[in-house]
C-alpha cells in the first residue's frame, strides 16, 4: 500500500530522513517507533505530501504521490494528527464532514451517526461544540473525520499522545479494531513502545532519519532488533518488572 523508495528529507544540513526505502502491505498494522526528532513525522508526512522528499520517491497504491492531485491524495489517506485540529466553530458533525463536503459529496446524517458510532460516540454529539468535548472525544471525532471519505489508509501521528492513560488505551483498542473490521492499512507514530508491541503487527524503529529495526512485536521482544530497539523495549519491560516486585 506504501513504498519509500530511497527517501531523503534535509532541514538545512540535517537529513531528518535519510536514504530510507520501506514497503508496506494492504491490510498491515505498522507501528513507527523512536525517541523525538529521529524523523517518524517526516516519513509518514511524505505519504499525503505534507512533506515533500528531496530525493526517492514515495507510491500509494503503485502510484507515485507527486504524480497525484493533493486535495485527490489525501481523500484516499486519513491523517490523524495529536493536536486534533477540530475546527472551533463548527460543532462535531460539521467537522467529521468536511473533507466530503469540500470535494462536494456531502455527508447525509446517517453517515456521520454511523462514524460516530464507529468510534464510540453517541448520535448526540453531533451537535456538540469541540469545546464541549473532553480531549478523548475530541480525538475520537478526529478520528472519525479521517475516517469519512473512506480511505484505504490511515496515518496516525502520535494520536493518542495528549491523552490520560485510560483514554489513550481504550481509544488504542478502538482504533486496532477499527483496522480489522474496515480493513484498512495503518501506520502508526509513537514514541511508546509499549503501545506499538501491543497494537501493531510490525514495528519499525527510527534513529537519526534511518530504520535501524523492523521486528514484529514478538521478536522485538525475544530480544532482536538490535541495541536502539532494545533501548525502547526495556522501557516497559523494566515497567512490568517493577510492578511485578511491588506485589511480592
Amino acid at each position: 500500500m506504501i513504498s519509500y523508495e530511497n527517501v531523503t528529507r534535509r532541514f538545512g544540513a540535517l537529513a531528518a530522513v535519510d536514504r530510507v526505502s520501506l514497503a508496506v502491505p494492504a491490510g498491515q498494522f505498522v507501528a513507527l517507533v523512536g525517541a523525538s526528532g529521529s524523523g517518524k513525522s517526516t516519513l509518514l508526512g511524505m505519504a499525503n505530501r505534507l512533506v515533500e522528499p528531496d530525493e526517492g520517491r514515495v507510491l500509494v497504491a503503485g502510484e507515485d504521490v507527486r504524480g497525484q492531485p493533493v486535495a485527490a491524495l489525501r481523500r484516499r489517506i486519513g491523517y490523524v494528527f495529536q493536536s486534533i485540529g477540530l475546527f472551533p466553530h463548527m460543532n462535531v458533525a460539521a467537522n467529521v464532514g468536511i473533507g466530503p463536503k469540500v470535494a462536494g459529496e456531502p455527508l447525509p446524517d446517517g453517515r456521520i451517526a454511523d462514524l460516530l458510532d464507529l468510534v464510540g460516540l453517541e448520535p448526540g454529539h453531533a451537535g456538540r461544540m469541540p469545546d464541549e468535548l473532553s480531549g478523548g472525544q475530541r480525538q475520537r471525532v478526529a478520528v472519525a473525520r479521517a475516517l469519512a471519505a473512506g480511505p484505504e489508509l490511515l496515518l496516525l501521528d502520535e494520536a493518542f499522545g495528549a491523552l490520560d492513560p485510560v483514554t489513550r488505551d481504550a481509544l488504542g483498542k478502538r482504533v486496532r479494531a477499527l483496522h480489522e473490521r474496515l480493513g484498512l492499512t495503518t501506520v502508526l507514530v509513537t514514541h511508546d513502545m509499549a503501545e506499538a508491541l501491543l497494537l501493531a503487527d510490525r514495528v519499525l524503529v527510527m534513529e537519526a532519519g534511518r530504520i535501524v529495526a523492523d521486528e514484529p512485536p514478538g521478536a522485538l521482544l525475544g530480544g532482536a532488533g538490535g541495541p536502539a530497539a532494545q533501548a525502547l523495549v526495556a522501557v516497559p519491560r523494566e515497567q512490568a518488572d517493577a510492578l511485578e516486585a511491588l506485589r511480592r
